[in-house]
């Protein structure tokens, strides 16, 4: 027998590119509709799948299995049922065709990556309903063209859909997922939704205040309404927070730049969601902590007295033992977690008040301290607020004036804006005191009863509620020296400073009470300005 003298150079001719079908007649079927109604009141599917079997037998292919037969958007290729078809297919290489009732059924995307995959491989998509030859150029370009027309079709359906999305959203009416916390009671397909605020938006709405009252972090407040029955985890929060949907607002990606206000009842107020959202952008606001912070109280609040450094912690496992560090390069001031709490619990003692008889005087003593310190403000407040009554009574008598046709209404407008520019300045220059009675009083009143029991207090509260007591009592941090092993205070809050001067000033009466209020606040070193108690 002659062979070719060339023969030998076979096994380095290339193989060939193109989609090979040749004795590949197994094919798989997939069937499907775009909505669940369709699958449940149409004969659809069982259509379907009739024609794609008698498209078999026409080509004489061998089906061996069945996909589909369900709803499924074909708006992208991420469907479960096609996906497994797919992944089927790659996997059995006897497999040469894939056969649905139209190329629609297929794909809406147009020409996908994954249809081109498919091509690749040498499996080919056939219509049972558009008879096309694939291994042609032009049959290719009518299946393509198919497949395109598909991708129109549905790009035509979705601006549809957006422009009556669009419509909703500037008539002030929610469109799409329901916002937690809501339920609408006018449900139905092509209906418009009507929401009411449920039993979650009301701890939703419980939420936003006690971030904008008390800064709690998300996993706090979370503790707190779950005994109410909140059921989100606290990562949901953040997202809450910054809806504008619960202030009655709604924002979209379809409306750019748009904010219409909804029709739905607002949740919050406009103030309370600015107010929580000022909050946010500030740093370090509250978000989740770990069982670490939770052990770990002081950190970033104790400061290395050598360096100023703010002291971090670890867990030794070993041990189970939690400790403070500095971490600067070469610091060696590791102090135990349980050493430094004791020492606190001792620093805080002495601000603490023993004795509850002397809660009323302390209180009087304060307050006379801070008039006293404020005597010159006080007096511009009340010479202020004598003038106030005066231009009211120019003002109404320069309305009368016009009135009854005394002067022009040239002189009036020009002695009536005089007159509410002074009031307005009056007003202005009294809101800038530093010296305001009733906080001064709600401060006073708030520092006396932490004062009662501070070290308890202390120990007894959870993370957020340390963190708010040590910054209160001590608002700059507290340093420590590890070679003497004591704490030293940068600045105590004003109030917690005093309040052991004066209970020592008053054991030393007979009565432990004084009606020498004002003598007595004069013994007392006048602190700086601080008459509010921040976070308690």
């Amino acid at each position: 027998m002659m062979t070719n003298k060339n023969d030998i150079f076979n096994q380095f001719a290339k193989k060939g590119n193109l989609p090979a079908h040749s004795g590949k007649t197994k094919a798989v079927i997939y069937t499907r509709v775009s909505t669940k109604e369709q699958a449940e009141n149409n004969a659809s599917l069982d259509t379907q799948l009739e024609f794609c079997n008698n498209c078999a037998n026409k080509k004489n292919l061998n089906v061996v299995k069945y996909f589909g037969g369900t709803h499924e958007s074909a708006k992208t290729d991420s469907r479960k049922e096609f996906n497994e078809m797919i992944t089927y297919v790659k996997r059995h290489k006897d497999i040469g065709y894939i056969i649905v009732y139209n190329f629609k059924r297929f794909s809406r995307t147009g020409i996908s990556m994954t249809y081109l995959d498919l091509q690749e491989r040498g499996i080919q998509i056939i219509s049972a309903t558009q008879e096309v030859d694939g291994t042609t150029s032009s049959g290719l370009f009518h299946k393509h063209l198919y497949m395109e027309m598909g991708r129109m079709d549905n790009e035509d359906k979705r601006k549809s859909c957006i422009h009556g999305m669009q419509k909703r959203l500037r008539a002030g009416i929610v469109t799409g997922a329901i916002p937690f916390g809501y339920t609408n009671i006018n449900p139905g397909k092509g209906k418009y939704a009507e929401l009411v605020i449920n039993e979650q938006g009301k701890l939703l709405k419980k939420a936003f205040e006690l971030k904008a009252k008390h800064n709690l972090s998300y996993t706090e407040i979370t503790e707190r309404l779950r005994k109410f029955g909140w059921t989100k985890s606290y990562k949901k929060l953040s997202d809450y927070f910054r809806n504008p949907v619960y202030c009655g607002l709604l924002v979209s990606s379809l409306i750019p730049g748009e904010v219409i206000e909804g029709k739905h009842p607002p949740l919050v107020s406009k103030k309370l969601f600015l107010k929580v959202n000022d909050i946010l952008k500030q740093k370090n606001y509250g978000g989740k902590y770990t069982i670490d912070d939770e052990n770990l109280p002081l950190k970033q609040f104790i400061k290395s007295e050598d360096c100023g450094t703010p002291f971090t912690g670890y867990l030794v496992k070993r041990k189970g033992l939690y400790y403070y560090k500095n971490n600067r390069i070469g610091a060696k001031e590791n102090r135990s977690a349980k050493v430094l709490h004791t020492m606190f619990e001792k620093l805080l003692n002495k601000f603490k008040l023993n004795n509850k008889a002397f809660i009323s005087t302390i209180k009087e003593v304060i307050k006379q301290m801070f008039i006293d310190l404020h005597e010159e403000s006080i007096n511009e407040i009340i010479a202020l607020e004598k003038k106030i009554p005066k231009l009211e009574n120019n003002l109404e008598k320069i309305e009368e004036r016009y009135v009854i046709g005394e002067i022009e209404k040239e002189l009036y407008l020009k002695y009536k804006t005089q007159f509410e520019k002074e009031l307005d300045d009056i007003r202005n220059e009294m809101g800038k005191s530093k010296f305001n009675l009733s906080n001064l009083e709600s401060a006073i009143e708030k520092a006396t009863k932490l004062a009662l029991n501070l070290p308890k207090i202390w120990t007894s509260g959870n993370l957020e509620e340390k963190r708010r007591l040590q910054k209160v009592v001590f608002p700059e941090g507290i340093l420590y020296n590890r070679e003497k092993d004591t704490y030293r205070t940068l600045r105590v809050n004003t109030i917690f400073k005093v309040i052991p001067m004066i209970a020592e000033e008053i054991r030393g009466k007979e009565n432990g009470t004084t009606s020498k209020i004002k003598k007595l606040s004069r013994l007392v070193p006048l602190p700086g300005v601080e008459p509010r108690l921040e976070g308690a």
